[in-house]
């Protein structure tokens, strides 16, 4: 039978395989009977401060266990786990839990000062994550006492499992809210697409505030495979886990692939179990991806998705990755589990035809539910409304589909204008990553008195190049039309990136257009 809720995960895995390691932190060890123990003595220290059905529960931690445990507990008692972005500033991280209404907070001793400055009323119960603190008491501490016996609520697939905020990067947070149903759908997917099961150990590095990091840790429930988590990344200290934890599988952005190719240990590492490596967030030159085939010597496979849709929308599978076609490693894949694709005009709201750029919509089981209490968000974002395949969902993001695969030229708000002219800045980072000293790069539109926006490419070169701006310039107007290429390009030591990996335009933008009347968003 089919699991309706993410408790019916942690059921099947008990009657299955009750001893059998799901989660590893360093040396530290969690049994699917562990995690059934204490999620129960969780749900009841819940039941008796009163949360209960569609309560919030926040938590403001880099530590993956203790976010996993409450997500767990919170489902037994109906309510919604919400994973808080501790790399926000105080304000946004305020804003986040005023917009909650979480009666219960956790939070790790580093963030107890940002919370204490953050007027929140309807914190009831704060605890802190590793001690007591200034009369806080423990995580462990405040459930130690309660029983272990629970008998979880019952629950409907399309309840809200989840409760994860956007980025931020064009006005305030929305809390994106997940259903049971849709999470699944995304284990089950991720599951079959990339061979992963009970035999499998998933490496997870990514914050859990961020939908990846959150979905391969409930990719355990289903599967009765093993966590192996990391709360922060370290490329050496990575490397040395996949032999020893002996990873089966990982999700991880560019940039640690770079990290891990650059760190004096790739050459060193086992990478013996190794079978599969997805990557996602933002663009990879095919020169590392090409070092990464050597280094590690497992498969690829792109992601591309979003939190609204509980992580992946498309893969591009391995095979694609070895089919010689240089092009196709620039596509973003195609869709999975379902799921469909339109491009579509985002003035006339009218399908685009084949090759032709336009507005990402994506039709999938897997999509939000809504955003948290914004109504004209969530119709905004389901024009056609919601349908019992989900309704398609308005991405942000800008592509074209060509044979059945897509190809992602960048969000629509990134698009620049010059001379009339619409240019995607993906598609210039596309070549701008292949050049050889291009170690990162990204493309902005800066203003320009003649053409209204220029291109301008920022650029961290490899270390010990002696690339020029010219040097640059010279290659994309060799492989590009002209009136798409830079012109200028800027140096930089390294780009702003949110956590999930995404370059943050807004920041390099800013200065540019700092007291001018283009919104930076």
């Amino acid at each position: 039978m089919e699991d309706r809720t993410l408790i019916d995960g942690l059921k099947r895995q008990l009657h299955e395989r009750p001893d059998a390691v799901a989660y590893r932190t360093g040396d530290h060890r969690l049994t699917f009977a562990d995690v059934e123990r204490l999620t129960s003595r969780i749900a009841n220290a819940f039941v008796a401060m009163g949360v209960g059905r569609d309560s919030r529960v926040a938590v403001l931690t880099r530590h993956h266990t203790p976010t996993l445990l409450l997500t767990l507990a919170a489902c037994k008692v109906g309510a919604v786990c919400m994973p808080v972005n501790w790399r926000l500033s105080g304000p946004e991280i305020a804003y986040i839990l005023q917009n909650g209404e979480a009666p219960f907070l956790m939070a790790d001793m580093a963030f107890i000062p940002t919370v204490r400055q953050a007027d929140l009323p309807r914190v009831i119960t704060l605890v802190c994550t590793e001690q007591s603190l200034d009369g806080l008491p423990s995580f462990e501490s405040w459930y130690a006492e309660q029983s272990a016996d629970f008998t979880p609520v019952e629950a409907e697939a399309n309840d809200a499992a989840l409760q994860l905020y956007s980025s931020g990067t064009t006005g305030l947070p929305k809390g994106i809210v997940l259903t049971h149903a849709g999470l699944i759908s995304t284990s089950r997917v991720v599951s079959k697409e990339w061979e992963f099961d009970s035999r499998h150990v998933i490496g997870n590095p990514l914050p859990v505030f961020h939908v990846a990091g959150m979905t391969m840790l409930l990719l355990t429930l289903y599967t009765g495979g093993q966590t192996s988590a990391h709360s922060e990344f370290d490329p050496a200290a990575y490397i040395k886990a996949i032999g020893d934890h002996g990873i089966t599988h990982t999700f991880i952005v560019p940039a640690m692939i770079l990290f891990m190719l650059q760190s004096p240990d790739a050459c060193r590492g086992d990478y013996r179990t190794l079978q599969v490596i997805a990557y996602g967030g933002s663009p990879v030159s095919e020169t590392v991806l090409n070092q990464a085939f050597e280094a590690f010597g497992c498969k690829f496979l792109q992601v591309y998705g979003l939190t609204e849709v509980s992580g992946p929308a498309t893969f591009l599978m391995p095979e694609d990755h070895r089919c010689g076609d240089a092009e196709l490693l620039r596509s973003a894949g195609r869709p999975i589990g379902g799921g469909r694709l339109r491009i579509v005009d985002p003035i006339s709201l009218e399908d685009l035809p084949e090759g032709e750029t336009g507005e990402i919509w994506i039709e999938s089981e897997r999509n939000l539910k809504e955003y948290w209490r914004n109504p004209e968000a969530t119709a905004a974002a389901y024009p056609e409304g919601r349908n019992a395949n989900g309704g398609w969902f308005r991405s942000g993001d800008g592509g074209y589909l060509k044979n059945g695969y897509l190809f992602i030229n960048d969000r629509i708000r990134d698009m620049i204008v010059s001379g009339g002219e619409n240019i995607y800045p993906a598609e210039v980072e596309n070549v701008l990553m292949r050049h050889p000293a291009v170690a990162d790069g990204a493309i902005i539109g800066v203003p320009d008195e003649t053409w209204g926006e220029a291109v301008k490419a920022c650029v961290v070169p490899r270390p010990g190049s002696a690339v020029t701006p010219r040097d640059i310039i010279e290659f994309m107007r060799a492989n590009l039309a002209h009136y798409k290429c830079p012109k200028s390009v800027d140096f930089v030591a390294e780009l702003p990136r949110n956590p999930s990996g995404k370059i943050l335009k807004r920041v390099l933008r800013e200065p540019y257009w700092r007291g001018r009347s283009r919104a930076v968003g």
